[in-house]
């Protein structure tokens, strides 16, 4: 009896389980990326640096000037 009982859970387990297990979907994949618009903060630093090198051309100069 203990050996026919042990073959019965044997069959369940592997053979009968598996069909009434579901199968796990996958998540869906990410959107992809969006452009990003980066012409507006890419002017702000041209116009920032473009300031900037006009500042310290200006004070190389004045301070050249100031010498002779």
């Amino acid at each position: 009896m203990k050996n026919k009982l042990l073959k019965l859970l044997f069959f369940i387990a592997f053979f009968a389980l598996p069909f009434f297990i579901k199968n796990a979907d996958a998540q869906p994949p990410p959107p992809p990326p969006q452009d990003i618009p980066i012409d507006g903060g890419l002017t702000l630093l041209i116009v920032a640096g473009a300031a900037y090198g006009a500042k310290k051309l200006y004070k190389q100069q004045k301070e050249e000037n100031e010498i002779f």
